[in-house]
């Protein structure tokens, strides 16, 4: 029996002659052709001998046929040649949406990351931030997947856009996962710290519930990277044999349906059991316990943010899709002709969903440190109330004048100053005062009458000073800080004129005291020196090193 070559029965279409092959009104040498084991497939109008694939249809069919197997003006069979599709248009109108939240997930980041107390061991501030962090890598991934799909009809022979399309769906779908975990492992850690704020040490972290939180979040990743290890490391390229009927039976869906495929979706099913477990466990200890099975029930829906009671049925539904796509080839995004309305429903818009919520959610939650800041002024004012203490204001010490003690009235001036501030313009407006002081004494000066010997005499119970106002330099530096200090300076001048004079003529009394030379003792009083004749005629004392000085 011989066998047949099946390139045998996909014959050439006639030409001139023998050694001739007319395609598309162009003349090729079939010898040629046979010579570099080139097949012609009439199903989708390429040439092709395994490594190289050409366009025969018009108006990409060759210009003609060199002996050594050179086509001339030749359009390869991998290039995006086709117009868009179905699926790319869907793909399109999906990634306007994730572009959308993109925006507010950053803006919830800027929101909830903010500090407004220090940080703690204890909870970190990454920690409320990893979910806005999954949420960033979740947009980017469906993104890169979306606008990559859109060159999966656009090619005439499946090649490298569904690989990639499919690829980065599949790292959305483990990000879209985190997304969750991180929202319900997080609120977990807000309930624990506004339950041990009151008292720090109400909780021990070494105890069996810290434990259990701290092994929690790592026996989840564990399954989520299983089923990463599951799905990405693979021979990708089996997924581009679709260029036929008997190809895709053969090669394509065996790949896309292997046991590694249905293995990860066991894997992402754990992950999603640990969140109801990481639930149970926050509502068991950091809320009111219900008694009886019903009512237990009843209080873990009530106690569940609202959001997670939509969340967690959604990220269930992206592993239900995950499975049908790994049983079912007919309803997978691998599938090049696929069934749209299944994949963009199942695959795509429960992660849309989810980070639609999320986003709605993080805008109406406030900062947790500003919520914590509230809860601590409101159980300070509750505990005032049972105590019967009545704070009064800020501005109430300085109304009626309770000033720390000792302070002098231009320690008091230099403290008002600096609480109430102004800056250049209230420097100016008292230089300006200050100058007009200053030439209103100038004019009474002038004035005063010269026939009285004495000085004039003022009253000192008078509002206007005795005392002559201090002169008068303006500052001309750039220093703010030295600015403010010379205008309180002027100004206490220009309020307490004695009080200066005062202090001046004490320090002047100061230092012409210690100037004066020492008194000597009376003569009922026994001097204090014991060698005054012989630090007289004795010989002056040699100093020889610095250590008799």
């Amino acid at each position: 029996m011989t066998l047949i070559d099946v390139r045998d029965l996909l014959s050439f279409p006639d030409g001139a002659n023998a050694t001739d092959t007319d395609i598309n009104g162009v003349h090729f040498n079939l010898t040629t052709l046979q010579h570099w084991n080139y097949t012609y497939y009439e199903t989708n109008y390429t040439l092709s001998n395994g490594s190289w694939c050409f366009l025969m249809d018009s108006p990409y069919t060759p210009k003609g046929l060199l002996n050594n197997g050179t086509f001339l003006n030749s359009t390869s069979c991998y290039l995006a040649t086709q117009p868009i599709g179905d699926r790319a248009r869907a793909g399109i109108g999906v990634a306007v949406g994730f572009c959308l939240t993109l925006i507010f997930v950053l803006v919830n980041l800027k929101k909830h990351g903010e500090l407004h107390l220090p940080a703690t061991k204890r909870f970190y501030p990454v920690g409320r931030r990893w979910q806005w962090y999954w949420s960033i890598f979740v947009c980017a991934t469906a993104l890169i997947g979306l606008f990559t799909g859109i060159d999966v009809d656009r090619y005439r022979v499946v090649e490298l856009p569904i690989v990639l399309n499919v690829f980065f769906w599949y790292l959305m779908q483990m990000g879209i996962m985190a997304v969750v975990w991180e929202g319900v492992r997080h609120w977990g850690s807000w309930m624990e710290r506004q339950y041990i704020d009151p008292n720090p040490f109400v909780l021990k972290q070494n105890d069996k519930r810290g434990m259990f939180e701290f092994w929690l979040p790592l026996f989840f990743y564990l399954w989520l990277w299983l089923n990463f290890f599951l799905i990405v490391p693979r021979n990708w390229g089996l997924i581009e044999h679709q260029r036929s009927a008997d190809q895709t039976n053969t090669d394509a869906i065996p790949a896309a349906t292997d046991g590694r495929f249905k293995a990860a979706v066991f894997c992402l099913f754990v992950c999603w059991l640990t969140m109801m477990v990481s639930l149970w466990h926050s509502i068991r200890h950091y809320e009111p316990r219900n008694r009886g099975m019903f009512n237990r029930v009843i209080g873990f829906l009530g106690y569940m943010p609202f959001r997670f009671v939509l969340m967690v049925p959604l990220s269930l539904a992206v592993v239900g899709y995950q499975g049908l796509a790994a049983w079912d080839f007919s309803l997978s995004p691998l599938k090049v002709g696929t069934n749209l309305l299944a994949m963009y429903l199942g695959g795509y818009a429960p992660t849309l969903l989810i980070m639609i919520i999320q986003c709605i959610a993080g805008l109406m939650r406030p900062n947790e440190d500003r919520e914590l800041i509230r809860q601590r002024r409101h159980r300070g004012q509750e505990i005032d109330q049972e105590l019967g203490i009545v704070r009064k204001p800020a501005w109430w010490k300085r109304v009626n004048g309770d000033v720390p003690g000792g302070e002098s009235m231009r320690d008091r001036i230099m403290r008002n100053v600096r609480e109430v501030g102004g800056g250049r313009p209230t420097t100016t407006h008292i230089e300006r005062l200050a100058e007009q002081r200053a030439a209103e004494a100038e004019a009474e000066a002038e004035t005063r009458n010269p026939a009285i010997e004495m000085s004039d005499i003022r009253r000192t119970t008078s509002v206007r000073s005795s005392a002559v106002p201090p002169p008068y330099s303006q500052y001309g530096g750039k220093s703010d800080p030295r600015r403010s200090e010379r205008t309180v300076e002027l100004a206490a001048g220009l309020l307490f004129p004695n009080a200066q004079a005062e202090a001046s003529g004490d320090r002047g009394r100061g230092l012409q005291a210690s100037s004066a030379p020492p008194r000597r003792p009376g003569t009922s009083e026994r001097s204090s020196s014991t060698g005054s004749g012989l630090s007289t005629t004795g010989p002056p004392q040699q100093i020889k090193s610095m250590l008799d000085v």
